[in-house]
């Protein structure tokens, strides 16, 4: 693995954030904040749902199918934005008068990604009279098609980036359509769906006035399952994100959530009290993802659309089970992909590893393959693909990618596609994130042409590890006061990153905790009190040399209370 070069943000604080706390103001300015009403956040401040796209034939079908009390389908994905974009619809078309509203969820391993033809076959006769999909649709023309001939009127909702074609629903809500002109362009699927639904409630209230059924319903309630899914599906958090994200976070703080949310979290040992994102993203979500990785997503589905804590808590152990089954299945893979690059760089020398690195093993699970492209993509700083068979035996392989930052690795799989049609049967995703599926013979094929066209397109410089830092912290800043105001003053994720801080430190004492992890103390120049550090998997089998160089991040001791505080080490090197 590559050193990580440390360099900070930088940039000037505007006039108008000198009012806060320094650190934050200068936190704030190096993300582009340049107004502190851009950190504020109220829901009156989202964008207005008529510029998305498409709305208005949304609203027509679904007014339409309440009014005749349609059969409605909805058809999720199998990760947790599909799940809570499943749950939001769900809630949320009953809360708009619909009264025969279920779902559907494919199976991986059966159906494939999608409304599939595989799919819309297994749907019961009589046939529902409109399928929604949530989180998917957007590539998948075949599937409508099918849907269609049967006599199903299709209205697709997603945020995935469109092909070249488009599939003949009857209507398409999607930010990222071309020539959308909704200025959010990160929405998830889930905050897509949400939206419809904000849409769809102005809708009846204007067709019947006052009193008319779902006129009235509070969408706010949904609230909670917007910010899981939004925060799961690591999209960037720009504001309107960030306004739905807090207003979610808000709502669990004060207890006002799905039984199925707080059972998770008790499960997994956090506190609603104090959540952050970071619960939702490392203790949920994964929980939840886990049911449509190994087995069923219609289970973690069912946690969030249940109002019984009870059976919420019964199936939330189920899914930490199942999670835990996941986690041994996904160290296993992420060991053998280790393997097999050191067997490559042991052939081919460090310089000869793949710029696009795919990895395939015949026994690899595909509902794990993503997890273990994702930690090899941060170890290697590399787009990764890691494939394996759909099941044991099978002909037809399905690939997750994962990208570094300015390498976009849907348009990559787009160009390999036209440059090699046929060779990738299918593909889509994000600038971060895609999937594909191709047949086994053609996996090594893919794998030169990825690694080409990753040659070809990507500057050098984006293969460099660089970690980015808020500069450092005197030694009077370690405040209780100062970690607290940083916890609460996001919400921090993907593109509105938490802050970090660097400095070189004395390591006065060490220990290793838990086998995997690295506690630390650790002495700056000009405090007196040693300041205590965890390194998570930071405990490499040597002890740290004496002096450091750490990034970190000031966090709250909640189990020491009071006004303990920690450092939270995410990059170590000798000083």
């Amino acid at each position: 693995m590559r050193p990580v070069t440390i360099r900070h943000r930088a940039a000037p604080v505007p006039p108008r954030l000198a009012a806060l706390h320094p650190v934050l103001a200068r936190i704030y300015a190096a993300r582009g904040i340049d107004d502190p009403s851009h950190v504020e956040y109220r829901l009156a401040s989202l964008a207005p749902p008529q510029a998305l796209g498409g709305l208005e034939a949304a609203c027509e079908l679904l007014a339409r199918a309440i009014a005749e009390d349609r059969r409605i389908c909805i058809v999720g994905d199998f990760d947790c934005d599909g799940a809570t974009g499943t749950a939001v619809a769900m809630r949320g078309l009953r809360l708009l008068g619909a009264r025969r509203v279920e779902y559907r969820v494919p199976n991986r391993f059966v159906h494939g990604y999608g409304l599939t033809p595989a799919l819309v076959e297994t749907l019961d006769e009589p046939p529902p009279d409109l399928i929604v999909t949530v989180d998917n649709g957007i590539a998948s023309l075949a599937g409508v098609a099918v849907a269609k001939a049967r006599g199903i009127q299709v209205l697709v909702t997603d945020h995935h980036l469109p092909g070249d074609r488009l599939p003949d629903a009857d209507a398409i809500v999607n930010p990222n359509l071309p020539g959308d002109a909704f200025p959010s362009k990160a929405l998830a699927g889930v905050g897509v769906v949400f939206y419809l639904l904000i849409a769809l409630r102005a809708h009846l209230r204007a067709c019947g006035g006052a009193g008319t059924p779902g006129g009235e319903a509070d969408l706010g309630s949904l609230l909670d399952l917007v910010a899981l899914g939004t925060v799961a599906d690591l999209v960037p958090l720009d504001y309107n994100n960030r306004l739905l994200v807090d207003a979610g976070l808000r709502r669990l703080r004060a207890g006002r959530g799905c039984a199925g949310i707080f059972a998770l979290l008790e499960a997994a040992g956090r506190s609603a009290g104090r959540l952050i994102p970071a619960d939702l993203g490392y203790a949920v979500a994964p929980r939840v993802n886990a049911a449509g990785r190994l087995d069923d997503m219609g289970l973690g589905i069912e946690c969030l659309l249940t109002d019984d804590p009870a059976a919420a808590r019964q199936i939330a152990g189920r899914l930490t089970a199942i999670n835990a089954e996941r986690r041994d299945v996904q160290a296993g893979m992420l060991e053998e992909g280790e393997v097999l690059v050191e067997r490559w760089i042991g052939a081919h020398g460090q310089d000869g590893l793949p710029l696009g690195l795919t990895l395939f093993e015949d026994h690899w699970h595909a509902g794990v393959v993503g997890l273990v492209a994702s930690k090899l993509k941060d170890r290697l700083h590399r787009p990764v693909v890691a494939c394996a068979p759909v099941q044991a035996g099978s002909e037809e392989v399905r690939g997750s990618a994962r990208s570094i930052r300015g390498v976009h690795v849907r348009d990559l799989l787009a160009e390999v596609d036209a440059r090699h049609p046929g060779l990738i049967e299918r593909f889509g995703g994000h600038a971060m994130a895609a999937g594909l599926s191709l047949a086994r013979a053609h996996v090594a094929r893919f794998a030169a042409a990825f690694d080409a066209i990753v040659r070809e397109r990507t500057a050098p410089e984006l293969f460099e590890p660089v970690a980015l830092s808020d500069g450092e912290l005197g030694p009077h800043e370690f405040t209780a006061e100062l970690a607290a105001l940083l916890r609460y003053a996001g919400p921090w994720g993907q593109g509105f990153a938490e802050p970090a801080f660097d400095g070189e430190f004395v390591v006065a004492a060490w220990r290793v905790v838990a086998e995997r992890h690295l506690g630390l103390s650790l002495q700056l120049r000009g405090r007196a009190e040693p300041l205590d550090a965890i390194h998570f998997q930071g405990w490499s089998g040597q002890p740290p040399p004496g002096r450091v160089r750490a990034l970190y991040r000031l966090v709250p001791d909640d189990y020491r209370g009071g006004e303990a505080i920690q450092l939270i080490v995410e990059h170590l090197q000798p000083a």
